[in-house]
């Protein structure tokens, strides 16, 4: 993947509420569940979750902050965005800042999925200094890492922008973060694919290689197992596979490391009788390519596993 990659394309936003900051109050109980994206957790989960992590980080007992910043000391802050990125993560920021001082006003510049540029503000905070200062950490680190996701996606979709094909995220995924991290390739635009091993099936070449390679009989058992509806997809490496997969009755198939030349031929193989997916190795360099193929979707890990962080940084004022 280049070091360099063009700015992300902007965003027109698509009413006026859209470019009116929300502010969030002490007394705003639903702040932390409010989300155009469908925010994976209840306010439960997230406060739950929070929580956790701000103990992990001894965030209730900020030896540096409380020897140096007296409890009374209010300031304004904001979180700002240091590079262009999608933003991802902001009801956890929130509630990091909450849970260390309830009485803390927040300005929501960037919901999650906007897209923002170098210098832009993230949130605006007006609370108490101590606060702020141990929840810092916490709250940068869901949005960094999320933010990072949502905007490696967001270059993905750019990239393959006027053909078919749609970005789709694996199980590839920290453990534990999966059902944030799949949030946030829908926040930069991206497509999930399924969240765990009960929702889909998938028949790969494992599961092949455990049972002889026999596509027909993979494909009829599963049928048998799973919840009616289910699709049924194939992992293919050659056009062999491809072939037994259709002729199998695969609803979906799955081709997997083909050079170009032989994906176009998958493609135009399965075209009109089931979905095809593409994956193995796709690159900001090589995604384009693999889209003109024709084909409906490409599935690419790096955009959980390798995502790097989005630089943001909390900048207090009138300290």
């Amino acid at each position: 993947m280049n070091s360099f990659h063009p700015p992300l394309r902007p965003t027109p936003p698509t009413s006026q509420a859209a470019i009116v900051p929300r502010t969030i109050t002490p007394l705003d109980t639903r702040a932390v569940t409010r989300s155009s994206l469908a925010f994976p957790l209840s306010a439960e989960d997230t406060s739950e979750r929070v929580r956790v992590a701000l103990q992990e980080d001894e965030a209730f007992n900020d030896v540096s902050t409380i020897a140096t910043v007296v409890s009374t000391r209010h300031v304004r802050s904001a979180i700002v965005a240091r590079h262009d990125g999608v933003i991802a993560g902001i009801p956890l920021a929130i509630e990091a800042f909450r849970q260390l001082d309830p009485s803390v006003t927040i300005r929501v510049e960037a919901e999650d999925g906007t897209r923002v540029a170098a210098g832009a503000t993230v949130l605006a905070l007006t609370g108490h200094a101590r606060g702020m200062l141990s929840a810092e950490r916490t709250a940068l680190n869901y949005l960094q890492h999320l933010s990072g996701i949502a905007t490696l996606t967001a270059r993905f979709v750019d990239a393959i922008a006027g053909t078919r094909a749609r970005i789709l995220d694996t199980r590839k995924t920290t453990p534990g973060w999966r059902t944030l991290e799949k949030y946030a390739v829908r926040a930069g635009g991206g497509t999930n694919h399924r969240l765990d091993l009960r929702s889909g099936v998938l028949i790969k070449d494992n599961h092949l290689a455990a049972i002889g390679g026999d596509v027909a009989m993979a494909v009829a058992r599963a049928r048998a197992l799973a919840i009616p509806g289910t699709p049924v997809q194939v992992e293919c490496d050659t056009l062999d596979q491809v072939e037994a997969a259709l002729a199998a009755g695969a609803d979906w198939v799955l081709l997997d490391n083909m050079a170009p030349d032989v994906l176009r031929d998958a493609v135009a193989r399965c075209q009109g009788r089931v979905t095809t997916e593409a994956s193995g190795g796709v690159s900001l360099d090589t995604v384009r390519l693999i889209a003109e193929s024709g084909v409906d979707r490409i599935s690419i890990g790096a955009i959980t596993h390798s995502a790097p962080a989005l630089d943001l940084g909390l900048d207090f004022d009138g300290l």
